[in-house]
């Protein structure tokens, strides 16, 4: 389909098809990044090169899916503007027919994936949402990116067809470079945040209070950082009075679900 839609967006002369296609290749291109960093995490999960496995590798197939989103929003807005500014003709026939075919394939792409997307989604809501797989989010966000440019693809083919608006389809071009490319900046944010070992403000506040509430301890340094999806390492040093001891912080923090790797330094008063 992406094929069909980028050959045909250059023979019928349309931008907004054309931008559809390509972007279409950007939606190929996340499925085989996503696809790839599964199967490398897979294969490496319990090599000893990795101290905290390899879930941040979907992290960094999701920032690379939103980095070629960011490039291809880019270059669909600028060759829309020099459409815009320049016109030529357009069959918008075929054009139409081409994008109502790709909306079918967005449409079965979105139902394909939806159903671990939300299933992910309400799992991550019980964990207070901090179990985010942003590789599946981000194919997941493609599909629905792609399913996006296609409407507007065949509303702006269908008015340039009946209405004469010939403006609005590298107009339609623009606008959805400028949706795809506030998509793509909302993921690279939330992404560089994981591989930049952001802390997990939720996370950290329920260690300090489960160490802290009874007022044996004081916590005097902390980091939590998420290496994985549902998964966080934390750090966490701490002045108690006796009878408390590392171990007891440890069964302090048991509770804390979302701590797969635990790090406590205890000195005592």
């Amino acid at each position: 389909m992406m094929v069909a839609e980028i050959g045909a967006g250059y023979v019928t002369g349309s931008m907004a098809l054309l931008a559809d296609g390509f972007h279409m290749a950007t939606h190929a291109g996340a499925l085989g990044i996503a696809a790839a960093a599964y199967a490398y995490a897979k294969r490496h999960a319990t090599s000893a090169r990795y101290s905290f496995g390899t879930g941040k590798v979907g992290d960094l197939g999701g920032f690379a899916s939103a980095l070629i989103l960011g490039l291809v929003a880019l270059g669909i807005g600028i060759e829309s503007m020099m459409r815009l500014l320049e016109p030529t003709a357009v069959q918008f026939e075929t054009a139409t027919l081409i994008a109502v075919v790709g909306l079918v394939v967005n449409i079965v792409s979105a139902l394909l994936l939806s159903g671990g997307h939300a299933h992910h989604h309400d799992h991550a809501h019980d964990h207070h949402h901090h179990g985010h797989d942003n590789n599946l989010k981000s194919a997941y966000v493609h599909v629905l990116a792609d399913a996006l440019t296609s409407v507007l693809a065949i509303a702006a083919l269908l008015a340039g067809k009946y209405l004469g608006w010939v403006w609005l389809d590298p107009l339609m071009g623009i606008v959805g470079a400028v949706v795809i490319a506030r998509w793509a900046w909302t993921l690279m944010v939330t992404t560089a945040g994981v591989l930049l070992d952001k802390t997990d403000d939720h996370v950290a506040e329920e260690i300090r209070d489960r160490v802290e509430r009874t007022g044996d301890a004081t916590l005097t340094d902390l980091h939590v950082w998420r290496v994985g999806p549902q998964a966080h390492a934390a750090i966490v040093s701490v002045l108690g009075n006796a009878p408390v001891t590392a171990d007891t912080i440890r069964e302090r923090l048991k509770p804390v679900h979302e701590i797969s790797h635990l790090t406590v330094e205890f000195r005592a008063t």
